[in-house]
């Protein structure tokens, strides 16, 4: 438990392409929480052009700290300690987002606490009220998850399952072993011909399909808790060629034009209950297996309603979820887990030398 003494924590967040800031009080009261995407610059690419990503830091930065501080109504006086990404990422955006912060600590002399980004994703989920009127139409979780607590991790880099016993006491109990679901979601996009990022696209135009059109494949692992999509992406791609009565040598980026409409969304539609279930498959086998007393999701992926359905069908206790915009890459699980490190009396940061680590894992 964090102690009654009010504790602000600016957080900072570049790990890919989004320059975000936010304050977090007592590591539950979100003050404020300021994002800003560069994504509109990447949809041209179908994915995230490194080089763009950190030149939009470089510029987006200062004003969004400013904001963040103006949200939350307040002034470098109040902050009690800066918490910053410094993996795992994409090089030169956690480079900006760090030397930011370590400029930061120096200058204001306050402490410095260095977050793991697959981390942060699972500490959105401990903010429980907002307290400004710039973070009022959030939707919190009514209280925050009791331990041993079983965490969902699922982006656009990493899937991976992860049992807490308490704070920073974890095991992880498995991981993708190629893509990230949300990396699937994104390729399978692309050869069906809709646009970056392809968790939204895709789930429009489920909409419009039969999830039961297409039999696909799961991954059968030997370590239950870890998970492959490759294979399943791969599946989606020979199915495509097949239904434009075309064999394995055609070309995937001239599918899109040959494929209908309703291939396309029955594609989509099957595509997205497997990737789901193959996510909410092991989440149930681990929690009947650990019996932990709460489960929580984290990442951008998160944000997907078929995946919260599926979640809330299968397993036996209420599922409390944080509001879609903690799910995608932002500060406030950041400036949380800095709270938590400061309450815990976590070592801090030097902010002489503390280093960007891109591969950092849990």
């Amino acid at each position: 438990m964090l102690s009654s003494l009010i504790m602000k924590i600016l957080g900072i967040e570049t790990s890919c392409d989004e320059t975000a800031c936010a304050v977090v009080a007592n590591g539950n009261t979100l003050l404020s929480n300021v994002v800003f995407s560069s994504i509109d610059q990447h949809v041209a690419y179908g994915g995230v052009v490194p080089e763009i990503a950190a030149r939009s830091h470089i510029e987006a930065m200062t004003p969004v700290i400013k904001q963040a501080l103006s949200d939350a109504k307040c002034s470098w006086g109040d902050i009690d300690g800066i918490a910053v990404t410094y993996g795992a990422g994409l090089g030169g955006s956690l480079l900006i987002g760090v030397i930011t912060a370590r400029t930061l600590a120096i200058s204001k002399q306050l402490p410095l606490y260095a977050c793991n980004h697959v981390e942060g994703h699972i500490y959105a989920n401990f903010l429980t009220s907002g307290a400004t009127p710039a973070v009022n139409d959030y939707k919190m979780r009514g209280e925050q998850p009791e331990f041993p607590m079983l965490g969902v991790i699922v982006s656009g880099g990493h899937t991976q399952l992860v049992l807490w016993k308490d704070h920073f006491d974890y095991q992880l109990l498995g991981r993708t072993r190629d893509d990230a679901v949300g990396e699937a979601f994104d390729k399978v996009a692309k050869i069906i011909g809709l646009p970056y990022p392809g968790g939204p696209s895709i789930s429009q135009k489920a909409k419009q399909g039969n999830a039961n059109s297409y039999e696909l494949p799961k991954a059968k692992l030997s370590n239950p808790y870890e998970f492959s999509y490759s294979g399943l992406k791969t599946a989606v791609l020979r199915l495509a060629q097949k239904e434009v009565g075309e064999d394995y040598s055609f070309p995937s980026f001239k599918l899109a034009e040959r494929l209908s409409d309703a291939q396309k969304a029955n594609i989509a539609a099957s595509f997205q209950r497997i990737a789901i279930e193959t996510l909410v498959d092991k989440a149930a086998l681990a929690y009947e297996e650990y019996q932990p007393r709460s489960v929580v999701i984290g990442g951008g992926v998160a944000s997907s309603q078929e995946l919260r359905k599926q979640l809330s069908e299968r397993l036996p206790l209420p599922i409390s979820y944080p509001d879609a915009r903690l799910c995608t890459d932002n500060a406030a699980m950041i400036a949380t887990l800095g709270c938590f490190q400061a309450a815990q009396k976590r070592p801090t940061a030097d902010p002489y030398s503390l280093s960007i680590q891109p591969n950092l894992s849990m």
